[in-house]
């Protein structure tokens, strides 16, 4: 990178995967550019979408270009049309490149640095999980298949940046020199422990039911159905759980057969964030199955909420919840087993833990690490919209 630089910076940020409807992706990069704005910076947002659009917002210039819908994702659409994004980042003249996502827009990286600009990429997620996932790499493959794309992209950009040190991992192991840790943040206003409705909690569960909440997309690699399974462990233990998925994807309705019988509800997807802070607030234990979550912001929205999480061993999140939550593997009896450990506490004890921990995270700090990764200082005045 270049020096720290004085003056306002146009900072533009390019995304895949980001919709309406999707989860942390959109939230980090709504708040990051709320906080560059903040700073003096110009942030500039280019994701996919339906149809093109270029509007102000809070977080700043979104610049929408049509794209087509990944089959089978429930409606993540992908930035295609690799002339097309070269003339609109000429026009755009960035003094920063960022980007989110590590599979068709790894090219941007040449591009910046035939064009003088300084460029990072964003690690939101594990290479090598992702190949077990999808499916596409045979397993014996699938680190070296991941190592020669990450070796590739460290070469390509200025600096990798990634969240948590399990994210970290896969660059370490090969030993890329330009990585830089930057965690992400929660709102720690809107998620929060006062947000307890008994309204809402009546509304689900029975005085003496636990009240379990999964919050994600309802997709393959979110796990969701370990969520559900681990209900039909704890009802056949005794234990009165009943369970809320809030969210929407594309195997909402397998789940739903896969719950018959059981006292599982589907919310679909809640558009009102003081509505997700609320179910948070009021659940005893939230559940985040995903294997490949590399920091998990639903997690942390929980624990800021006042509520304990039990998370997969296999991802980041259990470097993000520590003590206030706990860790298994992917089985729903090793979560129903968490589950039980974590309502042995008292309440009021991991409340307090789960809200401890999560105010160790927040957007102002994790905009300070984005900015200090880009060599950009902040400048005294914000940029008006």
């Amino acid at each position: 990178m270049t020096a720290a630089a004085t003056g306002p910076l146009r900072i533009v940020r390019l995304a895949n995967f980001v919709t309406a409807r999707s989860g942390g992706l959109r939230t980090a990069l709504y708040h990051l550019g709320e906080g560059y704005r903040a700073a003096g910076h110009e942030p500039v947002l280019v994701v996919p979408g339906r149809r093109d659009a270029d509007e102000q917002h809070p977080w700043g210039r979104v610049i929408t270009l049509a794209g087509p819908q990944l089959p089978g994702t429930g409606g993540y659409r992908l930035l295609v049309g690799r002339h097309r994004l070269t003339r609109l980042l000429a026009a755009l003249a960035p003094d920063r490149l960022e980007v989110s996502d590590r599979f068709t827009l790894r090219w941007t990286g040449r591009w910046a640095r035939a064009n003088g600009v300084p460029a990072v990429m964003v690690s939101h997620e594990s290479l090598t999980g992702l190949l077990g996932q999808w499916g596409v790499v045979p397993g014996r493959l699938r680190r070296g298949v991941a190592d020669r794309l990450n070796r590739r992209s460290a070469e390509t950009y200025d600096r990798i940046v990634c969240t948590t040190r399990w994210a970290a991992e896969e660059f370490t192991r090969i030993g890329v020199p330009n990585l830089d840790l930057a965690p992400l943040g929660v709102d720690l206003e809107t998620f929060h422990p006062d947000r307890f409705d008994p309204a809402v909690r009546g509304r689900y569960a029975e005085r003496d039911e636990v009240l379990l909440v999964h919050c994600a997309r309802l997709s393959p690699e979110k796990r969701p159905q370990l969520a559900v399974d681990a209900v039909a462990v704890l009802r056949r233990a005794g234990v009165p759980a009943v369970l809320v998925m809030a969210g929407d994807g594309p195997m909402r309705a397998a789940l739903r057969r896969r719950a018959a019988g059981l006292p599982v509800h589907f919310t679909g997807f809640l558009p009102d964030r003081a509505a997700v802070a609320a179910l948070l607030a009021s659940a005893d234990v939230v559940l985040a199955p995903g294997p490949v979550e590399t920091f998990g912001l639903a997690g942390l929205e929980a624990l800021a909420s006042g509520t304990p999480v039990v998370v997969n061993a296999a991802s980041a999140l259990p470097e993000v919840v520590g003590s206030a939550g706990q860790a298994a593997y992917g089985r729903p009896e090793a979560i129903a087993e968490a589950v039980t450990r974590l309502l042995a506490r008292p309440d009021v004890q991991r409340r307090r833990a789960a809200r401890s921990r999560a105010e160790e995270y927040s957007w102002p700090a994790a905009v300070a690490g984005f900015l200090r990764v880009q060599d950009a200082e902040p400048v005294a005045r914000s940029v008006p919209v």
